[in-house]
């Protein structure tokens, strides 16, 4: 019964896995006998693995590189994402990833029992507050007029982008279904990525103490890893629309509180709510 768990004869691709919780997932699908496609920017240095140089904020790079994917995948795993301040962020962190799955669907190289995983982050958990917005920019099908609509009214950031994979997996996880494709996505707390790293500050240093308090690290790539394998696995056959928080307990601590300290935090990120378009 375990072999649910595994991807024997199963293609899979990881879009940004050339490093960090994408890269951990590659290897790790890898090892669980799926043949890996890695799309990234960066050089993808994983053996075994066909490369295609993908660039998210170009529609025309996206399009290159699903017609140089030759055939068909059963897994889907969007990881790519970079942080405030880079440009292009609502394309690379949503926009690229929404239109890629778009692609696919519409050259039928996701075949029933296929599966989606994304990565959001913890960072995206006000999306039900702000859910009459997301549901009005979803509708934004274009690639351009929908990264046009983020910089025009002040969302081309971090925040949005995750809340918008969010809203994005639970609206589409029931006409996905119908074609027998599931979507789930994770919501990371603080992981040691190469990206967190450069953003230390503020990514690693987010709770902190909660950490020491637990005696705990901050999660590895590969922790974050296995429960986004997990979701695209056989063995998640009865989970779709779901965006499951994989923070070591930080959010549940914060809404019983548990642990004082963390409620703040939580109560910040469970009501902000972002301007409507006619107070941007």
């Amino acid at each position: 019964m375990f072999d649910a768990f595994r991807y024997d004869g199963k293609r899979a691709l990881v879009v940004g896995g050339a490093t960090g919780m994408g890269a951990a997932a590659a290897e790790l699908v890898q090892d669980a006998g799926a043949e890996v496609v890695v799309m990234d920017f960066a050089e993808v240095t994983l053996p075994g693995a066909k490369a295609i140089h993908v660039n998210l904020a170009e529609q025309a790079s996206i399009d290159a590189a699903v017609a140089d994917l030759g055939g068909p995948v059963h897994a889907v795993f969007s990881c790519a994402g970079v942080a405030d301040g880079t440009p292009g962020i609502e394309r690379i962190n949503f926009i690229g990833h929404r239109y890629l799955i778009d692609r696919l669907l519409e050259a039928d190289l996701l075949p029933r029992g296929a599966t989606i995983g994304m990565i959001s982050s913890a960072a995206g958990l006000p999306w039900q507050v702000n859910l009459p917005q997301l549901q009005a920019y979803l509708d934004i099908t274009d690639f351009d007029e929908a990264a046009r609509w983020c910089v025009d009214n002040g969302r081309a950031d971090y925040m949005w982008s995750k809340q918008s994979i969010n809203a994005y997996v639970a609206r589409e996880a029931f006409g996905l279904l119908k074609r027998g494709i599931r979507i789930n996505a994770i919501l990371p707390g603080p992981t040691d990525t190469p990206l967190a790293r450069a953003n230390a500050d503020m990514w690693l240093g987010f709770g902190a103490d909660y950490r020491e308090e637990t005696g705990i690290e901050a999660s590895s790539p590969l922790e974050q890893a296995y429960p986004l394998v997990f979701l695209c696995s056989d063995a998640a056959a009865g989970i779709t629309g779901l965006t499951m928080i994989t923070d070591a307990g930080y959010y549940a601590a914060g809404v019983t509180g548990s642990f004082p300290p963390a409620q703040p935090v939580i109560d910040f990120l469970s009501t902000f709510a972002y301007p409507s378009e006619e107070e941007s």
